[in-house]
């Protein structure tokens, strides 16, 4: 009795500690990013001032991101047509396993509709880059690239594109919240499941609506203007924002702001703060899985299925933290330093393109490596001869009988 109450109070303090370190986290966490708030509001204010009492312009000595983003643009289109053609196949693939009857869960049902945003994005760039990379150079003007019909679909492509990254970055907030809700309750049952699995839908629903919303001004900021290009021929260009002059419009502040802190910034950091709460949990459950081998030498097999779990959802996070978080700073900056825009954001372009598509098309390969019954579940639909080899019975066997209190054994030699 003494023992367990001894236990108990052991378990009782490492909770009560566990649960101050978190905390502390967390308010450390967003007292950086109030500090951070204040220094980019006094930042853009000196700017502005700055914007109207010179007109002297930053230098930035972009010679070599220049000379890198010329030399790259040669073969950006092809190497994300390369990535497409796989991710599109391999996003299916994950919606397929995803959906089936024995693999409804929440954190599946948000990963299904992860990979229906990853797809919709590879399947708008595939235009795109076929078009604006691969049959035009990506650094010329001509009627035909520029075509007023081909603009208005790049116009759409970006507010499209923007919105689908959206979805994808606060899916995967939802998949940390979620994730560290089921560890802290792990209740189990069917009507617990029903209800999780259909507050994962609105989750969902709420995801996809609240990122249109947050895009409108977004989707009001692109204008096209007409240029005379010679010889009787005319072609689109986007009109110039003037980031960093203090001439910009304020639906353009306004969507860049709504953009790159409800888009960006703040799923980063929900993101860090729930993937640290989860790495402290997996950290609980590695040191209670130790305890339980030293005092019973025996490992449940829902532990370890839980905590590979935790893991492939952790490399999510990580995956989506490398994306966005530094997008989100060079959007800050396009706000704040005038040219930063064309200078710098835009020959960065196409490198933040193509990780942004290796992100959509690898958790296939993630899925694969860390699930073992997202394998199994993969094999049997798709793999139907690896399956029946897996499950083939053997070659011979002993058949035993009970006749007359007597037991009578055969043994039985199969030929095929």
């Amino acid at each position: 009795m003494t023992r367990q109450w001894v236990k108990g109070r052991l378990e009782k303090k490492e909770s009560i500690y566990r649960n101050t370190y978190a905390n502390y986290m967390i308010m450390s966490i967003l007292w950086f990013v109030s500090n951070v708030w204040k220094i980019l509001i006094n930042a853009m204010r000196a700017n502005i001032s700055l914007a109207t009492t010179t007109t002297a312009p930053i230098m930035y000595q972009t010679e070599t991101l220049d000379a890198f983003s010329i030399w790259y643009s040669q073969w950006h289109g092809y190497i994300s047509l390369l990535i497409c053609s796989f991710g599109i196949p391999l996003n299916m693939f994950n919606i397929t396993v995803l959906t089936q009857r024995k693999m409804l869960t929440p954190i599946n049902c948000i990963l299904t509709w992860l990979a229906v945003s990853d797809i919709a994005t590879m399947a708008s760039y595939v235009p795109f880059a076929t078009h604006f990379y691969c049959q035009h150079s990506a650094n010329s003007i001509s009627a035909e690239k520029n075509s007023w019909t081909w603009m208005h679909f790049l116009l759409v492509y970006l507010n499209f594109s923007a919105t689908t990254h959206t979805v994808s970055i606060w899916l995967g907030v939802s998949l940390a919240i979620f994730r560290h809700h089921h560890l802290q309750s792990p209740a189990k049952g069917n009507l617990t499941r029903i209800r999780r699995l259909i507050r994962a839908r609105l989750v969902v629903f709420v995801i996809f609506v609240g990122s249109i919303l947050v895009m409108v001004p977004n989707y009001l900021s692109h204008h096209l203007s007409e240029i005379n290009l010679g010889d009787n021929a005319t072609g689109y260009i986007f009109e110039s924002w003037e980031l960093g002059s203090g001439k910009e419009r304020p639906i353009i502040l306004v969507g860049l702001f709504l953009y790159s802190i409800l888009a960006k910034l703040v799923p980063c950091v929900l993101i860090i703060v729930y993937g640290s709460l989860l790495l402290i949990t997996l950290n609980n459950t590695i040191r209670n899985k130790r305890r339980r081998l030293n005092e019973n030498g025996v490992c449940m097999g829902s532990q370890r299925h839980a905590s590979r779990t935790t893991v492939m959802l952790l490399i999510v996070m990580i995956l989506f933290l490398i994306t966005e978080l530094p997008q989100a700073v060079l959007i800050m900056c396009c706000i704040f330093f005038k040219d930063f825009f064309e200078k710098v954001y835009i020959p960065l372009g196409d490198a933040m393109d193509i990780i942004a598509l290796v992100n959509s098309s690898i958790n296939f390969v993630l899925y694969c490596t860390m699930s073992q019954e997202f394998r199994r579940t993969f094999i049997r639909l798709f793999c139907s001869c690896s399956a029946a080899m897996f499950q083939r019975q053997p070659k011979s066997y002993i058949s035993t009988q009970l006749r007359h209190n007597e037991l009578h054994a055969t043994f039985i030699e199969r030929t095929q």
